[in-house]
């Protein structure tokens, strides 16, 4: 069966402008010769610190930007280089959700016409009882349809965003850092959510985040990016375990845990990875315990 998604030497180089009349353009790789696969119905991570290029590895994937060279497949067409006039099926399948609920919700815009704007676009017969559907589908009560994102919390207002992103009924939910801006208290929700949702409407879930031990609970497998290269990939429990590049190691061994915080580990040396890779809290019971609630 070939993958939904066939990335193959990606590479993307972006040119900054001239900062004085003799001086050069100097140039910035954001991605170089990525490869890799993703299954239809996969939940694949993708971690990395900032600037490692993962913006920019899901911007080419959902077609908003052109990449300098290499190839991506999109369910058998190719979408690098395509018009925008050929890449009509690819906004109907696949959506977004957004680090920063708030920013990417119109605040003069009731929740319903929010959710409803994709359908109305789509010419959707019956748009307010879907509206309802999804946010019961979200966690949320049909009435706040009628109310403004001013009036959620951060938790609620992510409903809201993926509500959204789910009324075209896509067959790929990018998660772009989607707890990273909400209180402790609420990110286990949303992810539950997230693997919720993605069963019950059969999703492909790309998710990316700096932080291994989010992805580590939800993804089936992960690809670890560092200065726009592909550094590593493979199933995650794997990687988690037998990281093989050092990047990795470090980012597994920065994964702050109750052992390490009750070891007297600071946050520099996390940082620095000192400590062994390869220890999986869940495997704690006092780990564990704490995961859960």
């Amino acid at each position: 069966m070939s993958p939904l998604i066939q990335v193959r030497d990606l590479t993307r180089v972006y040119r900054r402008p001239r900062t004085s009349l003799t001086g050069g353009r100097h140039s910035v790789v954001a991605l170089r010769d990525v490869s890799l696969d993703i299954q239809a119905g996969e939940r694949f991570g993708i971690v990395g610190e900032s600037g490692s290029g993962k913006s920019t590895l899901i911007r080419l994937l959902a077609g908003l930007d052109q990449p300098t060279s290499g190839s991506i497949l999109f369910d058998g067409h190719e979408i690098a280089g395509a018009p925008e006039r050929k890449l009509g099926f690819l906004r109907r399948q696949l959506q977004f959700v957004f680090q920063d609920p708030m920013g990417s919700l119109d605040p003069r815009m009731r929740v319903r016409h929010i959710v409803a704007e994709p359908l109305v676009a789509q010419g959707h017969p019956n748009p307010a009882q879907r509206v309802d559907e999804l946010l019961e589908a979200v966690g949320l009560s049909p009435a706040a349809a009628d109310r403004f994102p001013h009036q959620f919390s951060g938790g609620q207002r992510q409903r809201i965003s993926i509500a959204r992103a789910l009324a075209p009924q896509p067959t790929v939910l990018v998660a772009d850092e989607p707890v990273s801006a909400l209180d402790v208290s609420v990110r286990a929700q949303i992810l539950n959510l997230l693997l919720d949702l993605a069963e019950e409407f059969s999703l492909t879930l790309i998710f990316v985040s700096h932080d291994l031990a989010v992805v580590r609970r939800i993804c089936d497998n992960v690809g670890v990016l560092h200065h726009g290269e592909l550094v590593e990939h493979g199933p995650t429990r794997q990687l988690y375990d037998q990281p093989r590049h050092a990047y990795t190691r470090r980012l597994v061994a920065a994964v702050p845990t109750i052992r390490k915080a009750l070891s007297g580990v600071d946050a520099e040396e996390l940082a620095r990875g000192v400590l062994s890779a390869g220890a999986d809290p869940t495997d704690d019971p006092e780990e564990k315990a704490a995961l859960e609630s």
